[in-house]
């Protein structure tokens, strides 16, 4: 219930903050639409009729604000009463009738009704805080775009400081454990900023659009693990671009194309201090963003379940330790990875049973599939496909269950096969290559417990897994530790606390083991400080 009321809170506020600027825009327009019809007396007919339907839907945007209002009035008189009701201590209620025997009515019943009391004003002034701070952002000036369309600037500033007792392939933001001695250090390069745009109408649907940057950019050479960003592995620039959408909204349909982690893989774990990669990436979560074009549509939803179906074309990048020259052959500027060689795009489709509501927290369970042609730079040919499982579950007492599971082959270019779509060796006596695409099987799963809106503790594990036995021919004593890899596995907890609707802290612990196909694994321990501002 406490959830729900919250829900409806942040609904007014959005609608007192949406009300109030759509007063000012439309009271703008209406000036200049009157100074025109003095400009133009020939249309003064048309003009008119503008203004009067302008005019009714000021009005239409003034009731609505008036209602806002109300609604934030009679919380803040629920918020009264019950502090007088607490100050009162119960003596204001009728008295209990004495039991037989004479004697008193015990203090515990007193106790438990005063801290009931307590916790329901604790609860509403929390609410309260968050919802006068959202408040605070929407009545701030908006970006103006060329189209005239409302644009939201995002984005959070995050400092991340981190102690690694072994080496790793990214002191900021490991994913895999290495030989080494650790570091220490701290990072601003997590750092994210985004736009979030709502355009016009169209056949009845609303559009919309939004992008994610951040500040991941790398130097290292193309092809290496602390490069790679997903579909655009030869970054090399200080910004990098993680996510955009553009697509129109229906009531249950969505028609979109977007750069995203594939829609096989909805969910992620939570964390303040492995952003720049998603948490577990590497280790069961298929998180690279890929460009694609699809459609979702919701079916069946009418009573507390309902169905959803989703279907896109993917192109799918290739896994940071592809190949993309032959050894000692030319370079090009940026040569198309294995799935483009192949002419044919990539697949996937999603069906899911999903809870009531609208939001995003809303419960599911989802199977899906992958499935895209590759055509690589040695001129072998190999289908890389998956088959998955996902879910979230809302628990009782704020305790929340999700994951994902999967098993595939060449699922590098997706984040799984330990940074690899396939294994190869030169024939001496061909001149040719020995070739495999490697099977891989993962997944992972996060407990959440939220305590409030302000506090949060998320522990979770993951793991990705290339069968051994194909990997093991190709085996390498010269090549590097992510080259063998066969098994990756991260361990990880953390709290998170929002002190305002802006500011974010949280503590965090990852264990991180990697094993090569042969020898002993190397693990290490992470421990992370994360500290944002959300703007």
């Amino acid at each position: 219930m406490k959830m729900f009321e919250h829900s409806r809170n942040r609904r007014s506020c959005a609608s007192h903050c949406a009300a109030h600027g759509a007063v000012l825009v439309l009271a703008i327009f209406i000036g200049s639409s009157a100074s025109f019809a003095f400009a133009q007396p020939a249309d003064q007919e048309s003009v008119s009729q503008q203004i009067e339907k302008l005019t009714t839907a000021m009005a239409r945007t003034q009731a609505q604000l008036e209602q806002s209002q109300h609604e934030l009035d009679e919380m803040r008189k629920e918020l009264g009463e019950l502090e007088q009701k607490l100050a009162q201590g119960g003596n204001a209620a009728a008295p209990a009738p004495q039991p037989e025997s004479g004697q008193a009515p015990s203090s515990r019943e007193s106790a438990s009704a005063t801290e009931s009391t307590a916790t329901e004003i604790e609860g509403l002034r929390e609410r309260q805080a968050v919802q006068e701070s959202e408040i605070a952002t929407h009545e701030q000036a908006k970006v103006e775009s060329e189209s005239k369309y409302p644009v939201k600037v995002t984005g959070m500033l995050l400092m991340n400081g981190f102690v690694n007792t072994s080496a790793v392939d990214m002191a900021a933001a490991p994913t895999v454990a290495l030989a080494g001695p650790g570091s220490v250090g701290a990072s601003m390069q997590q750092t994210t900023l985004g736009l979030d745009a709502q355009g016009p109408r169209l056949w009845g649907a609303r559009s919309f659009a939004d992008l994610r940057l951040d500040f991941w950019g790398s130097s290292a050479p193309a092809g290496s693990a602390a490069s790679y960003s997903g579909y655009a592995s030869n970054a090399s620039g200080l910004v990098r671009l993680r996510t955009a959408h553009a697509g129109l909204n229906w009531d249950k349909t969505q028609v979109y194309f977007a750069l995203d982690r594939p829609i096989i893989s909805p969910e992620t774990p939570t964390s303040l201090t492995a952003v720049a990669e998603p948490p577990l990436a590497w280790s069961g979560n298929l998180w690279t963003w890929n460009p694609q074009a699809g459609i979702t549509q919701e079916i069946l939803s009418t009573g507390p379940l309902g169905v959803e179906l989703q279907a896109a074309l993917i192109d799918a990048g290739d896994a940071p330790l592809t190949p993309v020259t032959l050894p000692g052959g030319s370079v090009t500027p940026t040569p198309p990875n294995s799935g483009e060689q192949s002419s044919r795009p990539g697949v996937e489709a999603r069906i899911a049973m999903i809870g009531s509501g609208r939001d995003d927290r809303r419960s599911h369970f989802g199977i899906g599939g992958y499935f895209a042609p590759h055509t690589s730079v040695l001129g072998r040919s190999y289908d890389s496909w998956a088959a998955t499982l996902d879910t979230r579950l809302n628990l009782f007492a704020g305790l929340q269950l999700s994951g994902s599971a999967y098993r595939g082959l060449g699922l590098g270019g997706l984040g799984g096969g330990a940074y690899k779509d396939f294994a190869f060796s030169p024939d001496p006596d061909t001149g040719g290559y020995y070739f495999r695409a490697l099977d891989d099987a993962g997944g992972w799963a996060q407990l959440k417990e939220k305590v409030s809106e302000r506090l949060e503790f998320n522990a979770a594990f993951g793991m990705d897994n290339v069968f051994a036995k194909p990997l093991r021919r190709y085996y390498s004593s010269t090549g590097s530790e992510i080259q063998n890899l066969a098994r990756n596995r991260t361990f990880t907890g953390n709290v998170i606390y929002a002190p305002s609707a802006y500011l974010l802290f949280s503590l965090e612990y990852r264990r991180l083991e990697s094993a090569p196909v042969v020898g002993l694994p190397t693990w290490g321990n992470v421990f992370g400080l994360g500290a944002g501002y959300k703007f």
